[in-house]
């Protein structure tokens, strides 16, 4: 199993069912060093899946207060190449170290 941290729309359950064909569990933990803005959403098969045009983004600023608040899901190697398939251009998978000493896949700003 993976670690997936999820600071957006991957929380709903809409989107996960459409995206994994299943609810997630998952735990609240905390990502430090990153500052969230927000991205217009192009692609109208994933605007229609969150029900968004605009999704959360992070970028890396380095900056211990910056924090992230989010949820930690355990997901299959399938289940992160169909996350990677709903995750628009804008956004690359990177691994980071959670504030619970987890490590975990994570989209930030491309």
């Amino acid at each position: 199993m993976e670690n997936l941290f999820s600071y957006g729309t991957l929380q709903n359950d809409n989107v996960q069912i459409e995206t994994f064909g299943r609810l997630l569990t998952g735990q609240k933990d905390i990502l430090s060093g990153y500052k969230k803005t927000m991205v217009k959403i192009e692609d109208e098969n994933v605007v229609a899946t969150s029900g968004e045009a605009y999704h959360p983004i992070i970028s890396y600023t380095g900056n211990a207060s910056d924090e992230i608040e989010g949820t930690v899901f355990q997901v299959t190697k399938d289940e992160l190449m169909q996350a990677d398939e709903y995750e628009v251009d804008s956004y690359k998978r990177v691994t980071v170290n959670l504030k619970s000493g987890k490590n975990a896949w994570v989209y930030i700003k491309a």
